[in-house]
């Protein structure tokens, strides 16, 4: 593998120009109709292509390892009970309560849950405000937190769920930077989703992921390329601002990951006979190198990631990456530069920017190379 030496810790060293219409605003007339700029850091230049031709990059014996998050529709509109309008976006999904809710209410009752969320409205919250999003789910602020959060407790009513609740109240909770006058179009339930996402939990998309189709799994696998899969749950956090002038300073939001036994075996089996590791997005990479012990060797299990991948950082597992483009001074933005180098990765989006490549999550693919 290629490892950089260069570790710039400045945040003003991964700044670039962005003109706003570069910013992708709806996604591509088909999933695998983006672009994909490869950066083989065996080679200098980078070369033009398109998402199919992943398949011309991957040999017989490499193993792709998607994260099979499932975004859920974590937006939520309502009304006071003064008329007013507010707004919930859930931070979390509450898996244990929410199973409560998907057993049906065979009790009879109402079904209660917990979980964090950001508030919006014309005016702040406060603890025992109300909000009405039918007459099937309601929510009340309990506690007051940090950072403009807000403890909820939401009420599914008697003989719903919690899940269609949310598939008729919620809106997909997209990027700040994609503009919805109605908060989200129908396309946008389906395509701000992987089409393998299984594991219902994200509040943000897996964006690398989302260039896939049925038809480019089923040629990858016919090529030989296995797959694996490690879930992650994509927190609101992955759209925090660096706010500190050295990067070794920032702190990342923790998030919820998995990974089975099952799946650590494709993953060994493939590097002890040679193959690469392929990690399709930034969560798929920060999943599977959290796994990894100091030798190396993964070791199946779930917990809270916090892994902060910066320049100088030594990859124990992942090879190559295939991602989207990242906002400029961010943290998705170090991993990159950690696993290309910041000087080629700055180059590779300045020459992305000059042909005009589509950005961010409904925007063109980059493979980074290393092996």
């Amino acid at each position: 593998m290629v490892v950089s030496d260069d570790s710039p810790y400045s945040l003003s060293d991964y700044d670039y120009h962005l003109p706003p219409e570069l910013i992708a605003q709806q996604p591509a007339a088909r999933r695998d109709a983006s672009r994909l700029l490869v950066c083989d850091c065996r080679s200098a230049g980078f070369a033009d292509r398109h998402f199919p031709e992943l398949l011309d990059l991957l040999s017989h014996g490499d193993l792709l390892v998607f994260n099979d998050t499932r975004v859920f529709p974590a937006r939520l509109l309502g009304r006071k009970a003064s008329g007013g309008r507010g707004e919930l976006l859930l931070l979390e999904y509450p898996v244990a309560l929410a199973a409560a809710a998907g057993a049906g209410n065979a009790d009879g009752g109402a079904v209660t849950f917990q979980a964090w969320a950001l508030f919006k409205s014309s005016k702040g919250p406060k603890e025992g405000l109300n909000l009405l999003f039918g007459d099937d789910l309601q929510a009340e602020i309990l506690e007051l937190g940090e950072g403009g959060k807000v403890r909820v407790r939401l009420q599914v009513a008697a003989g719903d769920t919690l899940d269609d609740c949310l598939a008729r109240h919620g809106r997909m909770p997209l990027p700040p930077y994609i503009q919805r006058p109605e908060a989200e179009s129908p396309e946008d339930r389906q395509r701000y989703q992987t089409v393998y996402a299984a594991v219902t939990g994200a509040v943000a998309a897996p964006t690398a992921g989302l260039h896939f189709t049925p038809e480019l799994l089923a040629a990858i696998a016919a090529k030989g390329v296995r797959q694996a899969r490690v879930t992650l749950h994509v927190g609101y956090g992955t759209f925090a601002p660096v706010r500190t002038s050295d990067i070794r300073e920032h702190a990342i939001h923790g998030e919820y990951y998995a990974i089975t036994p099952e799946n650590v075996a494709l993953v060994e089996q493939t590097r002890a006979a040679g193959g690469r590791i392929w990690a399709v997005g930034t969560t798929a990479v920060r999943a599977l190198e959290t796994a990894a012990g100091a030798d190396g060797y993964l070791t199946p299990g779930s917990g809270v990631c916090e892994l902060y991948i910066y320049p100088g950082y030594r990859f124990k597992v992942v090879d190559n990456l295939l991602t989207n483009f990242h906002l400029p001074k961010s943290s998705l933005l170090f991993l990159v530069s950690a696993l290309a180098g910041r000087r080629r990765i700055m180059a590779a989006y300045n020459h992305a920017v000059a042909r005009g490549y589509r950005f961010f999550s409904y925007g063109d693919a980059m493979a980074i190379i290393t092996r």
